[in-house]
């Protein structure tokens, strides 16, 4: 099986985000990631990492209001100039926490007449981001979300994610898949892996509907997983779900699939 991470952003929230790490890594954890880590200083989450040697496997270029409703930065024709400090800042933590990937969120438009422009914008910022993270060793995904926790969201299935690669053939841009969001939108999972396996630098999962951890809706996650493996990715699964019940509770469906270390 794949490597799995713990988002953070997400998981064991019944501890401040320094205490996490070590809670990670006691349940078994190999990574983590953490969906916006902005608000505490690099060098103290650094450490955590550290201490548990734990790696990092992914953190999100900083979206501006989309978390609360708004457009986001990377399409927004008239936050160019915003978008690019994101990247920079981006940069500076990425110089410390070395994270695996970093994840651009395209952001939702909300005059439909612009999509066309959004799109083209966002496509130049995201070749922007994967050039100067590139420089860093670093690789650049983006995801599609799905319009009914998001409505008005750029990318939204995997065909439109398939043509932002062919549109841009930049040697540093990946897909980050979520099993959540494509689920929501009706997508076949295992077809995709059989097709576009290589064309994955991340997935993420929670269960649908909900959003919970696996077990609690329709996903069969273990003939999905198997099938996950049995097309060659190699990456790691990150658990970007919301406990029903505490973390700890919730981690039932680890113990049957997480990679002991050798």
């Amino acid at each position: 099986m794949p490597r799995f991470s713990a988002n953070l952003s997400l998981l064991f929230t019944e501890l401040p985000l320094l205490e996490r790490f070590r809670a990670a890594r006691e349940c078994g954890f190999q990574g983590v990631e953490i969906q916006f880590p902005y608000d505490t200083p690099a060098e103290l989450i650094k450490s955590q990492i550290d201490i548990t040697g734990l790696e990092l496997v992914l953190i999100n270029v900083p979206a501006g209001d989309l978390m609360k409703g708004g457009e986001g930065l990377a399409a927004v024709p008239s936050k160019r100039i915003d978008f690019m400090d994101a990247v920079i800042k981006a940069t500076e933590y990425a110089d410390i926490l070395r994270p695996k990937f970093i994840n651009v969120l395209p952001g939702c438009c909300s005059e439909t007449y612009r999509l066309a422009q959004y799109m083209e914008t966002f496509k130049s910022n995201l070749g922007h981001a994967a050039d100067v993270f590139f420089q860093q060793g670093i690789k650049t995904v983006f995801e599609a979300v799905n319009t009914k926790d998001m409505p008005g969201f750029l990318i939204y299935n995997t065909e439109q994610q398939i043509q932002v690669l062919e549109d841009l053939n930049h040697p540093n841009i990946y897909l980050q898949y979520d099993i959540y969001h494509m689920q929501i939108m009706g997508e076949n999972h295992r077809a995709f892996f059989q097709r576009y396996a290589e064309k994955v630098g991340h997935i993420q999962f929670a269960d649908a509907p909900g959003r919970h951890q696996p077990g609690t809706g329709k996903i069969d996650f273990v003939s999905l997983f198997n099938a996950i493996d049995a097309s060659g990715y190699q990456g790691w699964l990150g658990a970007e779900y919301r406990p029903s019940v505490s973390t700890l509770e919730s981690l039932d469906w680890f113990g049957n699939f997480r990679r002991i270390p050798s």
